[in-house]
């Protein structure tokens, strides 16, 4: 029995301090759009530092960052993100998608670099994602291009299951955006 109760305090101790975490998911897509590139290679996104971090940051009223408490990404975020994107385009676009290496035999037609610049859950009930996106192709398939983007999503409050919600919401939104760039 006395051997017990220092393991049982310790499991006690261990969960008093366990933080949870949130992996960041695009809404299902509904409907597919026919683009006029066959493969996509999305390149590992770029992320600034505090959206980098494996904390899940908040912006409070005084317009700093704040950790949400015992709250962190389940994986890593700029992996996290890219791996979101590229499912995205995959599912909602004819194009075969995939991050960095591509792992087919076959090269891509279209490389996909995006490069955040804020990736945040401000103090105002909104979560915003801006940046600029690049599409390239060795082939010609598109002409190559740079283009900004700025998506603002609803935040319903500042708890990182909403937090990864929105971040969701976002990239799928950017997603849409990139798949407009290569419609047909």
């Amino acid at each position: 029995m006395t051997r017990i109760a220092p393991i049982a305090l310790m499991l006690f101790l261990a969960a008093c301090g366990a933080k949870s975490q949130f992996i960041i998911t695009a809404p299902e897509a509904t409907t597919e759009t026919r683009v006029r590139v066959a493969s996509i290679e999305v390149i590992t996104v770029s992320l600034p530092a505090y959206a980098a971090a494996a904390a899940i940051v908040v912006e409070d009223a005084s317009g700093a960052l704040r950790p949400v408490a015992k709250s962190l990404w389940a994986d890593d975020p700029p992996r996290g993100v890219t791996a979101a994107l590229a499912r995205s385009l995959d599912v909602k676009s004819t194009a075969t998608v995939a991050v960095e290496p591509w792992p087919l035999n076959d090269a891509p037609e279209v490389r996909l670099e995006v490069r955040v610049d804020e990736m945040l859950a401000r103090a105002d009930g909104s979560f915003v994602m801006n940046g600029q996106f690049a599409l390239s192709s060795q082939t010609g398939a598109v002409r190559d291009r740079l283009q900004r983007f700025a998506i603002v999503v609803p935040l319903a409050d500042a708890a990182p299951a909403s937090v990864a919600a929105a971040a969701g919401k976002a990239i799928d939104g950017l997603a849409d955006q990139i798949i407009a760039q290569l419609k047909r």
